[in-house]
């Protein structure tokens, strides 16, 4: 806007200029025609030749450019006249300032009721004396006309160049800058409204986009600071959970440790003495009664041993793990606990397969695993592992009863929890399980076959690491 008022200014200005060199060229023009008619009219009126000034004169109106002219003599009586004139001068003041000066004058003067621009010329003998005046009449509108044109079109083009100027800038503004603003404008209301996933355009002129980018950049790091500040939260909740497990795994350490330390040398005792009371009895009745006693003891013993296996915190120095040879080393190491002749336990684990674990309570967890699969079986149990990405699973599947109905995996995770009948399960094989797993950043899923049965899964990842244990009651799914 600023330019279109100059450029407005300038064209006043220039037109007024333009108008004082028109009236110039025009009133020169007059001063022309003067000078080229004022010899023969000296001569004219040296010989008193009326007639020759008449024509003079009448040549110089035919010319179109001059509404009137007319020859005065010293006095200012018209001696001859053409066009619309004036007839008398005596008392006018230019006309006696013509006469005694010998210089020219122009007047703007009222003519029969027109406004006229006049010019008077002396004109002298052959002496140089003034022997009388020109008048030279133009309509003083002349000097108007001649400039209502060029201003017209002048100002027609700065209305045409104030109009394509307002249309670029308006038009431009908003393809330019206005359509990026409100682009920008419009993001901002939508993360105003809670879309934090929202982010700028970075289209537009370069000040626009980079505007946009820090947007993005301020919002990019407000996510950073609130996944931070939600991952700090989940660690310290996830240290208060693993202190408040630490603290009730210690207690139940402490009970277990100090039930194994009391119950270990009478268990022992016990044991000896029905071990010697066989040797030396024949009695079936009383046979039954002994064997009894010691598989009562042996219970009682596994239990223990079992609860330490609970309450005992694995080791953090990992090292690579061959499953193959491990699976078989289990199974193994069952054998004399099996007392099905027919049970069948089929191994499918590569010897190519590692993962980094503690190896003695991985192979707690899987004899145990296989030891409740070979419980519930009737004929099979299969043992199979297979990498799954970036981890390892291994899957034991027995052909028994399956799950009871109404049992869901949290509970089986329970220590002391069993589905089997009274005195046939302690309720802590699979407690042990998940706390193993859980160790090795890994998972279990329990779940009927739909072939039949009952299948375990477990998953360990490939490079395991320490991880914080979760409470024992917690859903590992």
């Amino acid at each position: 806007m600023p330019l279109l008022v100059i450029a407005g200014a300038g064209i006043a200005v220039g037109l007024d200029r333009m108008a004082t060199l028109e009236s110039d060229r025009l009133k020169d023009d007059v001063e022309l025609i003067g000078r080229a008619i004022r010899l023969p009219i000296g001569e004219a009126l040296a010989v008193n030749d009326e007639e020759a000034v008449r024509r003079t004169l009448q040549s110089v109106f035919d010319i179109g450019r001059i509404y009137g002219a007319s020859v005065f003599d010293v006095n200012g009586n018209q001696v001859a006249a053409a066009g619309i004139t004036e007839r008398d001068l005596t008392t006018s003041q230019v006309a006696q300032q013509v006469v005694t000066t010998g210089e020219q004058q122009e007047r703007y003067r009222q003519v029969s009721g027109m406004f006229l621009f006049s010019h008077f010329i002396p004109v002298f003998d052959d002496l140089g004396r003034t022997n009388g005046f020109i008048q030279i009449n133009r309509r003083a509108s002349d000097f108007d006309a001649s400039l209502t044109q060029l201003s017209q079109t002048a100002w027609a083009t700065w209305g045409v160049l104030c109009f394509a100027t307002l249309a670029v800038v308006i038009f431009g503004h908003y393809g330019g800058v206005g359509r990026h603003v409100n682009a920008l404008t419009q993001s901002m209301n939508r993360i105003e409204r809670g879309e934090r996933a929202h982010r700028a355009d970075e289209a537009g002129p370069s000040e626009l986009a980079e505007l946009a980018r820090g947007l993005n950049r301020m919002l990019n790091s407000i996510d950073n600071k609130d996944r931070e500040l939600v991952q700090r939260q989940a660690h310290e909740e996830a240290l208060a959970q693993q202190l408040q497990y630490q603290e009730k795994m210690a207690a139940i350490g402490r009970v277990a440790g100090g039930i194994a330390h009391e119950l270990g040398a009478p268990l022992t005792v016990i044991d000896g003495r029905a071990r010697r009371l066989l040797k030396d009895n024949q009695d079936p009745s009383q046979v039954r009664q002994l064997e009894a006693i010691r598989g009562q003891v042996a219970r009682l013993t596994r239990i223990v041993r079992q609860l330490l296996n609970y309450t005992r915190a694995g080791s953090s120095d990992y090292e690579s793990v061959q499953l193959g040879p491990l699976a078989n080393d289990c199974v193994a190491n069952l054998r004399h606990e099996l007392t099905n002749d027919e049970l069948q336990i089929t191994l499918d684990v590569p010897d190519d397969l590692h993962i980094e674990a503690d190896e003695a309570r991985l192979e707690l967890a899987l004899i145990n695993i296989i030891r409740n699969a070979a419980q519930s079986a009737t004929r099979e149990v299969s043992v199979t592992a297979v990498s799954d990405g970036d981890g390892v699973q291994i899957r034991v599947r027995d052909d028994g009863a399956g799950l009871p109905e109404g049992v869901d995996q949290a509970q089986l995770l329970e220590p002391f929890f069993s589905t089997k009948t009274q005195g046939e399960g302690t309720g802590l094989g699979l407690a042990i399980v998940h706390n193993v797993v859980t160790e090795h950043g890994g998972r279990v899923a329990i779940a009927n076959h739909s072939a039949g049965g009952c299948e375990v899964t477990i998953w360990l990842p490939t490079r395991a690491l320490p991880v914080i244990k979760a409470v024992e009651n917690e859903d590992d799914e």
